[in-house]
């Protein structure tokens, strides 16, 4: 598969998390896919575990996407997460084998104010907030 395909599944699983169909994910993984969670120490293995916790999840985030880069069958998806009014900042590191997920590495991050030692060599952004697809 190409870039431009696995770019077409990656926005299709956007779609099915933001509609709240985390069962549309299901068609877009391997049965033997992998996730893994570094900042809490967690692997997943299994389309069925990971559908068990999908289903499981108390309070899934709503998720938007502000950004897809392609490499290949390696894609990074970078996304903000809501939380009931929490914004979290989401990257994925996804690789793709025969147009499905095969592996899939989350990190989140939360927002934190920039200390003001290198103000004199930033730019200010925007604040992210969840539903914003600015880069």
């Amino acid at each position: 598969m190409g870039e431009e395909e696995n770019r077409k599944v990656i926005e299709k699983a956007q779609k099915s998390m933001e509609a709240g169909d985390y069962r549309g994910l299901e068609d877009l993984m391997h049965e033997d896919v992998v996730q893994e969670w570094p900042q809490s120490g967690e692997r997943i293995r299994g389309k069925q575990n990971i559908k068990a916790i999908n289903d499981a999840y108390p309070g899934m985030p709503d998720a938007k996407l502000r950004r897809i880069t392609l490499g290949g069958d390696v894609v990074v998806a970078e996304m903000l997460l809501n939380y009931g009014g929490k914004t979290v900042h989401g990257c994925s590191i996804i690789e793709m084998k025969d147009g499905k997920v095969v592996k899939q590495t989350d990190y989140f991050a939360d927002p934190f104010e920039a200390p003001e030692w290198r103000k004199q060599w930033v730019e200010k952004m925007e604040p992210a907030q969840a539903g914003s697809s600015k880069n």
